[in-house]
C-alpha cells in the first residue's frame, strides 16, 4: 500500500483547519503482519489482499481490504489510559459540494468534500467512553489526494462515543470530513492508527 506524505499550508478558517498540498513523497507499504489465532477454529484464507468482515475476537490483520459495509476489528487505544478492541464498520462514501465548505472561505476554492460515514462498535466491553474514531481518504490511484481538511459541515458530523461506550456491544455512527480537488475523486477509507496499521491500513472500497 502506498501512502503520500504531503507538505500542507496551514490555515485557520471559521474556528476549523484546512491544509492542502498538491504532491508528495510515496513510500512502500511494509508488509501485513499475520492475524492472531482465533479463539475458535475457522477456515484459513491464503493467497487474497482481500478478506471477508472478520468476526467478534477475531483481529482483523493490518493492510486488509473490505468493500462498504463490512466489519474490520481492530486493537484500539484513546488517550494514554484507554485501550481496547473495536469494529469499524465503513457504510458510505458520500461526495458532498464545494457549497457545503463555505465557512472555509478562499481555501476551499476547488475542493470538493467527501463524507466517510462508519459505525463503531464496543467488542471487548472495554471502558472506551468518550472515544472518537477518524478514517483518511484514498484516491482512485490508492494514495493520498493531497487534501487534508478538519471539522465538520452540515452534512458530516463527527460522533463520539457516549459515557456507556464501556460494554460490549455498545454503538455510536460517526462521519469524517474529508476532501478532493475538482477533477479527482475519493474512492477508499483507510483506518491507520494502531501498531501496524500505520503503515498498512485496513482500507475499504466502493
Amino acid at each position: 500500500m502506498k501512502h503520500v506524505r504531503s507538505t500542507a499550508l496551514l490555515a485557520a478558517v471559521a474556528g476549523a483547519l484546512l491544509l492542502s498540498a498538491c504532491g508528495g513523497e510515496s513510500g512502500q507499504a511494509a508488509p501485513a503482519a499475520p492475524s492472531e489465532t482465533p479463539a475458535a477454529p475457522a477456515p484459513a484464507t491464503a493467497g487474497s489482499s482481500t478478506a471477508a468482515a472478520a468476526p467478534a475476537g477475531d483481529v482483523t490483520k493490518p493492510g486488509t481490504e473490505l468493500k462498504l459495509g463490512e466489519r474490520a476489528v481492530v486493537p484500539f487505544k484513546y488517550g494514554t489510559t484507554k485501550s481496547g478492541t473495536i469494529a469499524i464498520t465503513v457504510t458510505a462514501i458520500e461526495k458532498g459540494e464545494n457549497a457545503d465548505l463555505a465557512k472555509y472561505g478562499d481555501k476551499a476554492k476547488g475542493i470538493t468534500p467527501y463524507y466517510l460515514r462508519a459505525t463503531v462498535e464496543n467488542v471487548d466491553g472495554a471502558d472506551l467512553s468518550y472515544a472518537s474514531v477518524s478514517l483518511r481518504a484514498l484516491g482512485a490511484d490508492g494514495r493520498s489526494t493531497g487534501v487534508i481538511i478538519t471539522g465538520s459541515t452540515d452534512g458530516c458530523k463527527s460522533g463520539t462515543a457516549g459515557k456507556d461506550f464501556a460494554t460490549a456491544g455498545a454503538k455510536f455512527e460517526t462521519c469524517t470530513l474529508q476532501g478532493a480537488r475538482e477533477g479527482s475523486a475519493v474512492e477508499a477509507a483507510t483506518f491507520d492508527k494502531g501498531d501496524g496499521y500505520d503503515k498498512s491500513p485496513v482500507v475499504w472500497k466502493n
